[in-house]
């Protein structure tokens, strides 16, 4: 007994239209973005003027982060 054409197309069409509701090798996407060195230079500053840094560690890391953007 043969199958009608059309049958076959719709039962096709069910199955691509659902496996569009299948996740395929996704999941969650992770971006990782460094600070800026502008971005380090205010954080910097900030933990200076918070006290959590003295001025010369505040100098020493400002001269590293400068010296490795070069």
């Amino acid at each position: 007994m043969k199958k009608p054409l059309g049958s076959c197309v719709l039962a096709l069409s069910a199955l691509l239209l659902l496996s569009g509701c299948i996740g395929i090798g996704g999941g969650d996407k992770h971006i990782v973005q460094n600070p800026t060195v502008g971005q380090q230079l205010v954080d910097l500053k900030k933990a200076r003027d918070t006290g959590a840094i003295t001025e010369n560690e505040y100098q020493a890391q400002k001269t590293k982060l400068l010296e490795a953007s070069k």
